[in-house]
Order: C-alpha cells, then sequence, then structure tokens
C-alpha cells in the first residue's frame, strides 16, 4: 500500500492491536529498534472469512467486470 501514511498505518496497527487481532513485538536488543507484528489466535479465525471476501472479488472481476 505504497499511498499509506505512517500515521494512518500507525493508528491502524494501534486499533488491530487493542481489539486483539494482532500482537506487537519490540525489539531493542541493538539499534535500529525492530518491531514485529503477527496475527493472535483470535485475529487467526479471521481468515477464513478473509479468504471467503477474496474469492468473491475474484468472482466478480472474473464474471461482473468490463
Amino acid at each position: 500500500m505504497p499511498s499509506v501514511t505512517e500515521r494512518t498505518l500507525s493508528l491502524q496497527l494501534k486499533t488491530l492491536e487493542e481489539d486483539g487481532i494482532i500482537k506487537r513485538k519490540v525489539y531493542t536488543s541493538k539499534p535500529p529498534l525492530k518491531v514485529e507484528y503477527s496475527l493472535t489466535e483470535f485475529g487467526k479465525t479471521l481468515i477464513p472469512l478473509i479468504h471467503s471476501i477474496a474469492d468473491w472479488g475474484n468472482l466478480v472481476v472474473e464474471n461482473y467486470a468490463k
């Protein structure tokens, strides 16, 4: 997503973390600071839903987009 601003991305990640969908791990052992995000177990329950939405989008593009 090349057009997203750092602020927008940061706010979205913070919201997802507060909602328990992602977890944030900060590595401070050596500079530069590194932050890693991953899905929580709760977040992983969204994977089938996201796949279904992607499948629907592909169907629309294949059959209805002109």
